[in-house]
C-alpha cells in the first residue's frame, strides 16, 4: 500500500488546503488541488507499470527510451472523482477511460449503507491494468460495487485503487472481498469512519466541495 503523506513533499501542502475549512470555500482551488494530487499519484503508479524499449531519432542520432508497453485503463467514480480523474488523464493522456455512476444511500430508518449503480460507460478491461479513481475511500462498498459492474467488460489483470483519503474500514472491506490482484494508492490513510460513514478527520463531501450541494 502506497501512502503519499508518509513522505515529505509539496503534496502535503495540497492535502492541507483540501482539508482546511476556510480554503475549501474556494471551489477552483479545491478542484485544482484534487487534480494536482491525481497527477502525483498517476506518476507514482506509473513506476509500477510494464515498460518496453523504443528507439527514436533525435536531430543528432538514434537513442532508446523506456516507454509504457500498454496504457492502463482509467475508471472514474462519478461525480466526486472528476477533478481527481483529470490529474490522471493529464499524465496517461492516451489511455482508454470509463465512468461509473454510484450513489450511496442510507436513511435514519435504515442506516446500513447501500449502493445504487445507475451508469456505466467503460471499455473492455480484459487482462488490462486498471486504475480506478475515487477521491474518498470510505466504506469501500461503492468502489467494490463499481468494480463488480465493470467486470461485465472483462477481468482486469490488476487493479490500482487510487484515492485522496482512505479509511481503514474501506481498506479492510476491499481486502476481504476483492478476488483479483490489486494495490492501494492513497494520499492519506485517516483514523476511522464516523457513525454516518464519513471519514474522520477527512475533508467533508468532495463532490459538494467541488461542484456545490446536491438536492
Amino acid at each position: 500500500m502506497f501512502i503519499l503523506n508518509q513522505h515529505n513533499s509539496i503534496a502535503n501542502q495540497f492535502l492541507l488546503e483540501l482539508r482546511d475549512v476556510q480554503k475549501q470555500e474556494d471551489r477552483l482551488r479545491f478542484r485544482n488541488n484534487l487534480e494536482r494530487l491525481g497527477e502525483i499519484l498517476a506518476y507514482e503508479i506509473s513506476k509500477k507499470l510494464i515498460y518496453k524499449s523504443q528507439t527514436i531519432s533525435t536531430p543528432l542520432k538514434n537513442t532508446s527510451v523506456q516507454t509504457l508497453s500498454e496504457q492502463p485503463v482509467l475508471i472514474s467514480i462519478l461525480r466526486a472523482a472528476i477533478p481527481f480523474f483529470q490529474g490522471f488523464i493529464n499524465y496517461f493522456d492516451q489511455a482508454d477511460s470509463g465512468f461509473i455512476g454510484a450513489i450511496r444511500k442510507s436513511s435514519e430508518s435504515n442506516p446500513e449503507i447501500s449502493v445504487d449503480l445507475n451508469y456505466l460507460a467503460a471499455p473492455l478491461v480484459e487482462d488490462k491494468e486498471v486504475i480506478i479513481v475515487d477521491p474518498m475511500l470510505a466504506t469501500g462498498k461503492s468502489l467494490l460495487a463499481g468494480l463488480n459492474e465493470l467486470r461485465k467488460n472483462g477481468k482486469p489483470k490488476k487493479v490500482h485503487i487510487a484515492s485522496v483519503i482512505a479509511a481503514p474500514e474501506g481498506i479492510d472491506y476491499i481486502r476481504n472481498n476483492l478476488d483479483i490482484p490489486y494495490q492501494f494508492w492513497t494520499c492519506a490513510l485517516d483514523e476511522k469512519l464516523n457513525p454516518k460513514a464519513y471519514i474522520v478527520p477527512g475533508l467533508g463531501d468532495a463532490g459538494d466541495l467541488s461542484f456545490g450541494p446536491k438536492m
